[in-house]
């Protein structure tokens, strides 16, 4: 019987899902990288790890890795030679939660939130974060500079407090919100690959929402929130709503390594 693949795990996932060329008018068919590969592209040329200390980062064996590291390159270079679009999605892994057990490296952004906010396993609460600023649910889920975090107890909010992102956005985001052991997130407009990341922690998203956070986390408690499934923000530039700035509908797939 085969021995089953250990879970990757992925401290960042991707910001930029889809790469498409400039002449792509036959609308040649996408490569597929998968998330794991992404991230040992990552590790290995983008933060210079050696194949040994990505190994040790996604806590697979280093033969692994090589395999991982060789197939990604062998797409990428199919990519650039032949002009064909990229696409990453799927494989076998596990977002980092930041925990030290499971991760060990001081680099890790993750790891101050998961020892401030990590939850007992086992108890009741449900974890709420809304995007926030100000009293209000801030709109764009990729440049939330706080979110607040709610704690619900016997359909009770028994605990709030708000958390600074210190600068990190996109990709960064959810790992952020999977470190605070968030069961939920209440946004505004939010991109398809930061909903694709939070599907794949496993982080249940209500978009689309607007006005007072504390009033649309009690209305969410009461069964009464008010949101869009499809919510999509598509940004280009702008801080805040205004030009250049559209929510409409996207579905996405989701991942996650069980």
């Amino acid at each position: 019987m085969p021995r089953p693949r250990k879970c990757r795990k992925v401290c960042h996932y991707p910001q930029n899902l889809q790469f498409i060329p400039a002449e792509n008018s036959e609308n040649k068919q996408p490569v597929i990288l998968n998330v794991d590969e992404y991230e040992t592209i990552r590790l290995i040329d983008g933060e210079g790890f050696s194949q040994e200390q990505c190994s040790e980062f996604m806590q697979v064996a280093r033969t692994t890795v090589q395999q991982i590291y060789a197939t990604a390159r062998k797409k990428l270079a199919d990519v650039i030679v032949n002009g064909l679009p990229l696409q990453i999605e799927g494989g076998d892994f596990q977002l980092c939660d930041g925990n030290d057990a499971q991760c060990g490296f001081d680099i890790c952004y993750k790891q101050k939130f998961s020892q401030m906010h990590r939850k007992a396993k086992g108890d009741d609460i449900m974890r709420i974060a809304v995007t926030y600023e100000n009293g209000k649910v801030f709109q764009h889920f990729g440049h939330t500079e706080q979110f607040k975090i709610y704690d619900v107890q016997d359909g009770k909010i028994v605990a709030s407090q708000v958390v600074d992102t210190n600068g990190h956005g996109h990709g960064a985001l959810a790992g952020i919100l999977t470190a605070l052991n968030a069961d939920v997130l209440i946004c505004g407009g939010i991109g398809g690959g930061a909903k694709t990341a939070l599907a794949a922690a496993g982080i249940r998203l209500f978009g689309g929402v607007n006005g007072e956070a504390d009033k649309a986390v009690e209305a969410f408690v009461s069964g009464t929130l008010n949101f869009n499934a499809n919510v999509q923000c598509n940004h280009h530039g702008e801080h805040h709503h205004g030009e250049g700035h559209n929510c409409g509908e996207h579905s996405c797939g989701e991942h996650k390594c069980h």
